[in-house]
């Protein structure tokens, strides 16, 4: 690979998901404000984000240490991909963020519960020295089950859900929040990696390993959609 690649996230999951790709990459932190804008559609909230995300990891006063160690001159240096990403859960028109603290954790469980609602999750690869992002966006119809209140509780007693949209992680074993799911998993816990990698090839960085294989055997999913997301000619 010709290029560098520098995640905007510090999310272990969206960590985990990038390593998948098979190439080396480094992480940080995008300081972005993610307040909703007036009448913003969930699709363009999340691209916006994806996008000012990535964005903002180049208006750093310094480099990451990967930048360092292979001495880049400057944070628009050629070589450089950024990945940005942003997830919203969306429960018909209303947007939902963290939780701000365990009451209203348990009033989105409660919410959501036995109902299906989506799930927007957009990529943008922005390249510094050329000034060319792509963007994509994946939405899925995530069903939840009927979860008992006791259960609301303990689940919300661990913590998981506090640093979680919507106040739940669909990967959580132990509650296991989703049933009769038929979308893209990882879109759900934060980065959808067959959108990534068609982006990716698109850029001119195809990855090396067999994405869909990578992702279903790491999270023990048989996903019914990655071929339709893989071998799309013209993804909107």
């Amino acid at each position: 690979m010709d290029k560098e690649l520098l995640l905007a996230s510090q999310s272990p999951r969206r960590r985990e998901l990038v390593g998948l790709l098979g190439f080396p990459f480094n992480s940080t932190s995008a300081d972005v404000d993610e307040r909703i804008l007036p009448n913003e559609s969930p699709a363009d909230y999340v691209l916006r984000l994806a996008e000012a995300k990535a964005r903002a990891c180049c208006e750093q006063p310094s480099p990451p240490a990967l930048w360092k160690r292979n001495r880049f001159a400057s944070q628009r240096e050629r070589g450089l991909v950024v990945i940005g990403s942003d997830t919203a859960v969306v429960d018909g028109s209303e947007i939902l963020g963290k939780p701000r603290d365990a009451s209203e954790a348990q009033l989105m469980l409660r919410t959501l519960r036995g109902r299906t609602h989506q799930v927007y999750t957009a990529i943008a690869l922005f390249d510094p020295e050329s000034d060319q992002v792509l963007t994509d966006l994946s939405i899925s119809d995530v069903p939840m089950r009927a979860y008992s209140d006791a259960e609301i509780d303990a689940y919300v007693a661990s913590g998981d859900p506090l640093d979680k949209a919507g106040a739940y992680a669909i990967q959580n074993a132990e509650f296991h929040p989703v049933e009769n799911f038929a979308a893209c998993y990882a879109s759900v816990m934060g980065l959808p990696l067959c959108h990534l990698a068609r982006a990716l090839k698109k850029m001119g960085t195809p990855p090396e390993t067999n994405v869909p294989a990578q992702c279903q055997a790491t999270l023990a999913y048989d996903c019914p959609v990655y071929k339709t997301i893989i071998h799309a000619e013209n993804p909107e």
